[in-house]
């Protein structure tokens, strides 16, 4: 277990690299191991452990070591988890529907995943804060910021919440984590909602992502002039996604959305 916890250290939370280590039977002295794993701050969990998600053991490639700073329990049963993505540089009407949809499952007693990013994220955070059911997934250790204008949200969410990465906590951002980071988002929740996306965006990534892990995709319709992701996947069959009472259905199970 602490040994898993050193590659992930060593390798900066690179799975493939901790695999090649691994595969290698690379070894490492008892000191080393505990000087690594003492440095970090936030607690962990290990794919070998009991307490592990189980939603999260049965994907691909699902994460050796997680990191979290928070109420880890927002996180034991998928099905009581939904996530809410969507663009960065979103429109007002965007957001004001994330947070909208984020509030109302939040008050319902469901955890509510983003990935914390600029747009619809932080509002998704910002909607479930206040019910202490916001769960942030980051793209970067969980002792640094990104975006640097989120640090006072990032940190009551660790408070008040959860913080959940895959990388140890120096380990900054770098472009290629992001996508990585998105398969957790969709492989914690029952429901993946799209509330704002253009068609090539890592928020899509997240919806196919969704899919492969049989898991329920829905979305916020747009303007019909829009480039909208949302509308596409809509019609391939998402969830349409206008309120709180949809969203609600679709986490329930409604027969509404399986005719």
């Amino acid at each position: 277990r602490d040994l898993l916890c050193y590659w992930s250290i060593s390798c900066a939370g690179d799975q493939s690299a901790m695999m090649r280590a691994i595969r290698q039977k690379k070894e490492a002295t008892p000191e080393e191991v505990e000087s690594n794993v003492r440095r970090i701050k936030s607690k962990w969990v290990t794919l070998l452990d009991d307490d592990y998600p189980d939603a999260l053991k049965k994907m691909p490639m699902p994460p050796l070591v997680l990191f979290y700073r928070g109420d880890y329990s927002l996180i034991s049963d998928y099905t009581r988890c939904v996530s809410i993505v969507g663009s960065r540089e979103a429109t007002s009407y965007a957001l004001k529907k994330a947070e909208e949809l984020a509030r109302g499952a939040a008050d319902k007693g469901y955890s509510v995943i983003s990935g914390l990013a600029k747009g619809v994220d932080t509002a998704v955070a910002n909607g479930a804060f206040p019910y202490g059911r916001a769960v942030a997934v980051l793209g970067n250790g969980l002792g640094r910021v990104y975006p640097p204008e989120n640090e006072a949200l990032q940190r009551m969410i660790g408070q008040k919440g959860l913080l959940i990465s895959e990388y140890p906590d120096d380990v900054g951002p770098a472009p290629y984590q992001f996508p990585a980071r998105n398969r957790i988002i969709a492989g914690l929740s029952k429901a993946t909602i799209l509330a704002e996306a253009k068609l090539h965006s890592g928020s899509m990534i997240t919806c196919a992502l969704a899919l492969e892990l049989n898991r329920d995709v829905g979305a916020v319709p747009f303007r019909a002039d829009e480039d909208s992701a949302c509308n596409v996947i809509i019609k391939e069959g998402a969830a349409l996604i206008e309120s709180v009472d949809d969203l609600l259905l679709l986490l329930e199970g409604s027969e509404r959305f399986y005719k």
